[in-house]
């Protein structure tokens, strides 16, 4: 199975508001999870508290969705990695946003999925585009670096580097390290101290 992202189509998810941090997205008591499995419905549970039913994990119309479009500085705060895992979990596969904090943009890289950004204007034209049309099909794509929404089309950017890791696939460091399975085995045998260890 491929891991290269050269592009992800879904509908969208509109998150308004800058500064979203981790302990929003994940609350800290959800931390002592041995496995992320099953953090997806916790995502944004305080936040989804509050806004008893109002918020776009919430509403009907979003159900299903697996594009995030956010704002500012999203993902600040703590670096922890339950964060992407929950809005992973919940079913998103890729973000749009205008700027992403930088651990948890490496966080996302690491488990496939892109974040790209935007200006300020056409992330709100984006989340306009969705919230009129919640059905219409997102696209982001990393080839032609754009993400479109029914005649709605905006330029996003990424660094080259990450764009590189996913359009080439080698994001996946597990996907590697199994693909090298042969060369890793012919390596280890002619590693004295492996030998000394099949023989104790």
């Amino acid at each position: 199975m491929s891991s290269q992202v050269e592009q992800v189509t879904g509908r969208g998810i509109p998150l308004i508001g800058n500064d979203i941090d981790t302990d929003r997205i994940i609350p800290a008591r959800f931390l002592k999870c041995v496995t992320f499995d099953g953090l997806g419905e916790h995502a944004f549970e305080d936040d989804r508290a509050q806004l008893q039913g109002q918020h776009s994990f919430d509403q009907p119309q979003y159900q299903g969705a697996e594009i995030l479009v956010v704002n500012r500085n999203f993902g600040c705060g703590s670096s922890r990695e339950h964060a992407p895992q929950a809005i992973s979990k919940w079913g998103i596969k890729a973000l749009v946003g205008e700027s992403f904090a930088e651990i948890f943009f490496g966080n996302c890289v690491a488990m496939g999925i892109p974040c790209v950004t935007a200006s300020s204007d056409d992330v709100k034209a984006l989340q306009d585009a969705i919230a009129t049309n919640p059905i219409a099909p997102l696209t982001v794509d990393l080839q032609a670096m754009t993400a479109t929404c029914g005649t709605l089309s905006i330029p996003v950017h990424m660094g080259d580097g990450p764009r590189q890791m996913f359009v080439s696939g080698s994001w996946d460091a597990t996907g590697q390290l199994v693909a090298q399975g042969d060369r890793i085995q012919t390596t280890a045998t002619r590693l004295p101290y492996i030998a000394w260890a099949t023989a104790q």
